[in-house]
């Protein structure tokens, strides 16, 4: 349960840290596109059971594969792209550090 609370929280946090740190000038607008990148997690919605607290997301779903990460990579070569693609890469390595806690429960 602890576990799930502070991988939430720090899907908030870390992205504000960048945001503030690498965006200073609009921070607040950075932020919350990085945030939008949680929009991924609606491929948990192709999963049976929806949600589970033991399951690494990493691999497993869609938008969580090796091939989208590979994607989200070459976005951040677009300039366009570059925040949400910052955010996604931010979501992929907090979905993993979660599955590395995981396995040490």
């Amino acid at each position: 349960m602890i576990r799930s609370v502070i991988h939430i929280i720090l899907h908030f946090l870390v992205p504000a840290v960048v945001a503030r740190f690498s965006f200073r000038e609009q921070w607040w607008k950075a932020w919350l596109i990085m945030i939008s990148a949680m929009i991924i997690d609606f491929d948990h919605l192709l999963a049976d059971p929806i949600y589970d607290p033991n399951r690494c997301s990493i691999g497993f779903h869609p938008l969580h594969s090796y091939i989208a990460v590979c994607a989200y990579f070459v976005m951040m070569a677009v300039p366009k792209t570059r925040i949400i693609a910052i955010g996604l890469l931010i979501h992929i390595g907090l979905d993993l550090t979660d599955c590395i806690w995981m396995r040490w429960e």
